[in-house]
């Protein structure tokens, strides 16, 4: 007769999901120049807008910061965005001028900053006819975070569509939304710039989502 524990322990326990085992390996697949890997021809990197993609070209960057406020240096992060007319590219292309999607990820020296050249999204209607602010979806990859982060990036220029933003008007404390909002900054003669840190936990944490 068999023992009560005679089953491997690894059958009795469920196994980690993509998202569970992310951590530093993440980059491996994904972020191969940032892992120390030889690049394929074609990568989906931090550059969503070329020279002649339509609208206003700009620079988001940021940092990850962990609750002890430490610089997280091995996060990656994916954005989904608009384009300048406030519409979804769904189909990939790297030859398009733009596409909706790219990654970025933090690196080991300097300030570990991840950047995204892209260009400011329009303003999203909704079904309801009701209008979203210009904005920019986030999703946080790192170690310690089982389940990536969803959070969005907002413009700091953009204060009345914000106001009037029925996604971050849910938030009820003024001074979370802030953690959303991208300070336009000094570019020294490049592309404009926006700012945001992205703080895991702690004081001053950024709101996530659960979409």
């Amino acid at each position: 007769m068999q023992q009560p524990n005679f089953t491997p322990t690894a059958n009795l326990m469920l196994r980690e999901t993509a998202s569970q085992t992310a951590g530093p390996y993440v980059h491996i697949g994904l972020a191969l120049a940032v892992a120390g890997l030889p690049e394929r021809d074609e990568e989906i990197w931090n550059e969503l807008a070329k020279d002649s993609a339509s609208g206003e070209r700009i620079e988001v960057v940021g940092r990850v910061i962990d609750g002890n406020g430490d610089l997280v240096r091995d996060a990656l992060l994916e954005a989904w965005q608009a384009d300048s007319s406030g519409h979804y590219q769904p189909a990939f292309d790297l030859k398009a001028p733009f596409n909706s999607f790219g990654r970025t990820a933090t690196t080991a020296e300097g300030d570990s900053e991840w950047r995204f050249v892209t260009v400011k999204p329009g303003a999203i209607a909704r079904p309801d006819g009701r209008t979203m602010a210009p904005h920019i979806n986030l999703a946080i990859f790192a170690r310690g975070v089982n389940i990536h982060l969803q959070t969005r990036l907002y413009f700091d220029d953009e204060s009345e569509a914000n106001a009037d933003c029925p996604v971050l008007g849910a938030i009820e404390s003024p001074s979370r939304r802030q953690t959303l909002i991208a300070r336009r900054e000094d570019s020294e003669g490049g592309l404009p710039r926006y700012r945001l840190d992205i703080v895991l936990q702690g004081e001053g944490e950024t709101v996530f989502f659960d979409f």
